[in-house]
């Protein structure tokens, strides 16, 4: 890439570039500023040399020719000796791979009308004999006015080396789009960081699969739309951009607030919804080879505030949990800006003296002894309002502690409160050293029984009370004993009659039961067999007619290896991929069996195979749970059933069939039935059943 792509350069007299938003795979985008009409516009830089450019400037030309107030437009583009570049006009608004990121899948009715605005668009370009040829979610652009934009017509795909008639692969991504707004995942191929749809034999999974509550109409069109790709029938009016959006245009009805519904949600998601001011450009530079450019630049007002742009590079921010597109190497115009006449101020020559701010007034009574601070233009320039104008008075002193506890017996007249019994000893002396509470109320250490006497060491003694007795505790002990006597008396009683041949309680013990009916016999286990008179009919609910060779279908159950029943020769594989998913035989079992087993013999492998059994004559295998089903890689199949299944009606579906070298063909020799047998079969094992 020249050295003169530079932040600050002017490209072809007119186009200064300003912010660098990515650069990738030898290209760069910019967010630049036209001089001319004095607004902002994007920019693609490669290098003139690159593979690409040619193609580049045809997809430019061609974009151009397309007139739709939904498309982003192409505004120029030039190659010189050194670089080719394509300038497009500047979108404001979220991608759609930012809005199912940071609020999740969006509502049926919405996600109808966003696409269709898109199918809109696509057609109008259609019609003009141009693709876009890379819908992906990135390039769908919802601006803060509710308005529908779309980022890179065929720009983008010339970028990503995508050349040739897109027209088939936009009406497919059409339909992922909608996938994508109804369920948050892409069902498209790489380039988008939207995550990956989940997919079943390589095809993704229809939208109701993968998120509850789509409308049945919206699924039957991402679903028809998606699986047209790997065949040529499509549905009526779904092979166009135009049939998609006219289906979506029916489904939404009336568009009335719509886009009011969006400028509600947008706006809330950019970043640069409050207002900021960008800073000045830097000074044009001086070309190398060139005199200074003496015309001067348009006096803008200095202090313009505009709203700050929210760029979307090819992959979204990393706060979106997404990763980068390895091979994305640029985005064609997928970035939200300021409005289109906002200015841009000039480059001043100095830069001008700030006046310093005054501090606040503040009030004198503060919340903190300590006062706020004050951070001045330095870091360590720290000042502190004035403190209180009265200091806080001291918290008061603690309280003395009583001389005695609280919970002491004030003397009376030097009495105690509880007198002496007659003939008690007197007190003992009181400690000179400490008080003690009880010293009062005490009998010294023969007097009161609940009052003994300590002995301390000054040779004086303090009197403290004795265990008193616990109330009921005699009653306890009665209790207790009359307890004892009666477990006693139970004991022996029990060992009486154990011992004289009786029960515990006396009465005589029952006779014992012979050994042949007091063990039980194992009950034998079910006998089974193969059935016989087995009918068989052929099961194609996916054909046109309804028929697979139904003549030669009670060959598969007459007991001849030799002779067989055969499907139709196709040319793909069964399956999600091919013209049908399966087809098979219904085999009638005569009455309701319990089926254990199915032998199976075959020509041709590999061959698969799923059974199923139903009560009711079954028309397709919509619904139905197999009870049994592998892959042959010979010519015999034994299957098996882990439990034994009831049913009349035993289905044998062929989901894959061996290649004979002229096409996809399954044959079934014969189909032998394995059942538990009743009163009903003969001793022989087989079924008397019609």
């Amino acid at each position: 890439m020249p050295h003169s792509t530079r932040s600050g350069d002017v490209l072809a007299g007119r186009y200064r570039l300003v912010d660098l938003l990515d650069e990738s795979g030898g290209a760069r985008f910019w967010r630049a500023h036209d001089r001319i009409l004095q607004r902002y516009v994007a920019l693609h830089v490669i290098p003139a040399d690159d593979e690409r450019s040619s193609a580049l400037l045809e997809a430019a030309r061609r974009s151009a020719t397309v007139l739709d107030p939904r498309l982003l437009r192409v505004l120029d583009a030039e190659r010189d000796e050194a670089i080719c570049y394509v300038v497009n006009e500047w979108g404001d608004g979220v991608s759609l791979d930012i809005l199912v990121a940071s609020r999740g899948p969006v509502a049926a009715r919405q996600s109808a009308w966003l696409v269709g605005q898109v199918a809109e668009g696509i057609a109008t370009a259609h019609a003009a004999g141009v693709a876009h040829g890379r819908l992906v979610p990135e390039n769908v652009l919802v601006d803060r006015h509710g308005e529908v934009k779309i980022i890179g017509l065929c720009v983008d795909a010339a970028m990503h080396g995508r050349a040739g008639d897109r027209a088939a692969a936009d009406v497919a991504d059409l339909a992922g789009l909608l996938y994508c707004a109804l369920t948050g995942r892409w069902p498209g191929g790489g380039g988008s960081a939207v995550p990956a749809a989940p997919e079943h034999h390589g095809h993704a999974l229809r939208p109701r699969r993968v998120r509850a509550g789509i409308p049945g109409q919206l699924d039957a069109l991402c679903d028809e739309v998606l699986r047209a790709q790997h065949h040529t029938h499509r549905a009526e009016g779904l092979g166009s951009a135009r049939g998609i959006a006219d289906l979506l245009a029916d489904y939404v009805g009336s568009p009335a607030g719509m886009a009011e519904s969006w400028r509600a949600v947008v706006p809330a998601l950019l970043p640069g919804s409050r207002t900021t001011a960008l800073p000045p450009l830097p000074p044009d530079p001086a070309p190398h080879d060139a005199e200074p450019d003496p015309t001067p630049e348009p006096e803008l007002p200095p202090t313009e505030a505009v709203t700050a742009p929210l760029a979307l590079p090819t992959e979204p921010a990393p706060d979106a949990g997404t990763q980068a597109d390895p091979d994305a190497p640029t985005r064609t115009v997928g970035t939200v800006s300021p409005p289109a006449t906002s200015p841009i101020p000039p480059t001043p020559a100095t830069e001008p003296e700030t006046e310093p701010v005054p501090a606040p007034e503040v009030a004198t009574e503060l919340p903190t002894e300590a006062g706020l601070p004050i951070f001045g233009e330095e870091p360590d320039d720290v000042s502190w309002l004035s403190k209180r104008s009265q200091p806080v008075p001291p918290p008061p002193p603690f309280e003395e502690p009583p001389e005695r506890p609280l919970f002491a017996p004030e003397p009376d007249d030097g009495e105690p409160h509880r007198r002496r019994r007659p003939g008690a000893a007197p007190p003992p002396e009181r400690d000179p050293d400490g008080y003690w509470p009880w010293e009062a109320t005490g009998a010294g250490a023969t007097g009161d029984s609940r009052v003994s006497a300590v002995h301390t060491g000054t040779g004086s003694t303090r009197a403290v009370p004795a265990e008193e007795e616990v109330p009921g505790r005699t009653a306890l002990r009665v209790a207790g004993i009359i307890g004892a006597a009666v477990l006693l008396l139970v004991a022996v009683v029990v060992a009486y009659n154990l011992g004289r041949g009786r029960t515990p309680l006396g009465a005589e013990p029952a006779a014992p039961e012979s050994s042949a009916s007091a063990t039980e016999q194992p009950e034998a286990p079910p006998e089974t067999g193969p059935l016989t008179g087995l009918v068989a009919t052929d099961l194609d609910p996916q054909g046109e007619d309804g028929d697979e060779n139904g003549d030669d279908a009670p060959l598969a159950v007459d007991g001849d290896p030799t002779t067989s029943w055969s499907t139709s020769t196709y040319e793909q594989q069964l399956g999600p991929g091919g013209l049908k998913t399966g087809v098979g035989l219904v085999v009638d079992l005569g009455a309701e069996r319990e089926v254990t087993a199915a032998d199976l013999t075959l020509v041709g492998s590999p061959t698969g195979v799923a059974l199923y059994l139903t009560s009711e004559e079954p028309t397709d295998v919509e619904g139905l749970t197999p009870v049994a089903g592998a892959t042959a890689e010979d010519e015999r199949l034994q299957l098996s059933l882990e439990e034994p299944a009831t049913g009349r009606y035993l289905v044998v579906w062929l989901t894959s069939l061996p290649n004979d070298g002229s096409g996809w063909r399954g044959t079934v020799a014969e189909v032998a039935v394995e059942a538990v047998l009743d009163g009903a079969d003969g001793a022989d094992g087989e079924s008397t059943a019609p």
